[in-house]
């Protein structure tokens, strides 16, 4: 049972579920990326677009598990538009092959979830040769974004209609290592704290979607670029802790939200009027509490 239910300003609360804040909006004729929506977050966000309408394209890294989503929401939706494309985000080559094949499909690109990730792994290298998890959650992202982001901007001049990016971040972004984002030390083993690693990734999210955003206004591009923090929730992303995988399985249900819950906050994002000064925006509920904020980040 979530405790924390007061509604705010919005007419919703941290308890607010995703069918809830995106209630009579028709998603028809958009197309949205979610990546890593093979469970958890990304799922749950995916399931909600379709059910709105959206065509969902579902990137994943494991194929299999992404079709077996995919297979429940058709179940479910039946007349859902829903895919399930291969993208491995730790490596450069799985990303530039997965945005080739979409950018010739001829789709168009409204909304891109930048939303899978990894967290407090042991350290690790990826494909690239990258410290595992600042190559999955910001590299990997990087380069998918800005190798979609032409098929974005064609999407906004041919139909009219603002694009949206959101890189899921983490409140966790404020504590990385004491400098920040280590570039000259990106793959320093001997210095190597697995939740500061996962911290500085957050950090490298929220800057790169400031940046972008205020790019894109800069040229006048009518796309907005968001970062969010989900709130506490109970997925995958513990699996390296398993002491802290036995108090959620425990406790979790009474202090931590459902990926009903926490997904909302994807699909609010895609909603969002735009504001008069829309860049530079971190978004986040803030766990056990029903407060919702934005903090600009300059």
């Amino acid at each position: 049972m979530w405790l924390f239910s007061r509604k705010g300003p919005s007419g919703f609360s941290a308890a607010s579920t995703a069918e809830q804040v995106t209630e009579g909006i028709d998603g028809s004729g958009l197309t949205a990326i979610v990546t890593g929506a093979s469970s958890g977050i990304g799922a749950e966000t995916a399931r909600i677009l379709a059910l709105r309408g959206v065509h969902v394209v579902m990137a994943v890294r494991n194929i299999s598990a992404g079709r077996e989503v995919q297979e429940a929401i058709r179940k479910e939706i039946p007349n859902a538009k829903v895919d399930a494309m291969e993208l491995d985000l730790s490596s450069s080559s799985s990303i530039k092959g997965f945005a080739l094949k979409f950018n010739h499909s001829n789709h168009p690109l409204n909304l891109l979830i930048n939303n899978a990730g990894v967290m407090a792994t042991p350290f690790i290298l990826s494909k690239d040769n990258i410290e595992l998890q600042f190559a999955t959650n910001h590299i990997g992202h990087f380069l998918l974004t800005n190798l979609l982001l032409e098929t974005m901007k064609k999407t906004v001049h041919e139909s009219g209609r603002e694009g949206r990016i959101v890189n899921v971040s983490s409140r966790r972004h404020k504590f990385s290592y004491p400098e920040g984002i280590r570039f000259d030390r990106i793959n320093d083993e001997s210095g190597y704290k697995s939740l500061l690693a996962y911290g500085q990734s957050k950090l490298a999210n929220v800057l790169h979607a400031n940046e972008l955003s205020r790019r894109l206004k800069e040229d006048g591009i009518e796309i907005s670029a968001n970062s969010l923090h989900p709130g506490a929730i109970a997925t995958n992303l513990f699996r390296h802790f398993s002491i802290v995988t036995g108090i959620i399985d425990v406790l979790g249900k009474h202090i931590l939200k459902t990926v009903q819950q926490v997904s909302q906050i994807n699909n609010e994002l895609m909603k969002i009027q735009q504001t008069e000064n829309p860049i530079h925006q971190f978004h986040f509920i803030k766990e056990k509490t029903n407060w919702r904020g934005k903090n600009n980040l300059n």
